[in-house]
């Protein structure tokens, strides 16, 4: 009986568990040795803006970074494109215009979408062409 049939598979075996786990490592080992910033943790405000996002299923109609639906505009920027102006947004948030409906939020559900929506102005653009994929699965600004 010739053994060697059976140290073959083996060895196949153990060649591609080494490679599996070096390559396991050096995906975890890589935030630990690059410019990877850790994401800030939000306000309590910013994450109940972000589930009245949705809960009233805003991507279906908006964009926040080029993502989402397409008959509403791209909220991303549209705090400081409105020259921060909360009176304006809450008005259409309130009373709907063209077909965005009228929607019901509460006054905190309004204050906290806004905040949702401040946050998400502060931290980027919708240009996605300015950003690049990194190998950790993030995005960053193209240099």
């Amino acid at each position: 009986m010739n053994l060697n049939i059976f140290q073959q598979p083996r060895k196949v075996f153990i060649i591609l568990f080494s490679f599996f786990f070096l390559f396991s490592l050096w995906i975890y080992a890589i935030p630990l040795f690059s410019n990877y910033q850790k994401p800030v943790k939000e306000s309590k405000s910013i994450a109940n803006g972000r589930l009245v996002w949705q809960k009233y299923n805003c991507h279906t109609c908006h964009q926040l970074y080029g993502l989402g639906g397409y008959l509403g505009p791209d909220l991303t920027n549209t705090y400081s494109r409105n020259k921060e102006n909360e009176t304006y947004l809450k008005g259409i948030i309130k009373s709907g215009v063209r077909q965005m409906p009228k929607f019901n939020l509460t006054d905190d559900e309004t204050r906290e979408l806004l905040a949702f929506l401040k946050d998400v102005d502060a931290s980027g653009t919708a240009d996605v062409n300015s950003y690049q994929p990194e190998i950790n699965g993030t995005f960053s600004l193209k240099k």
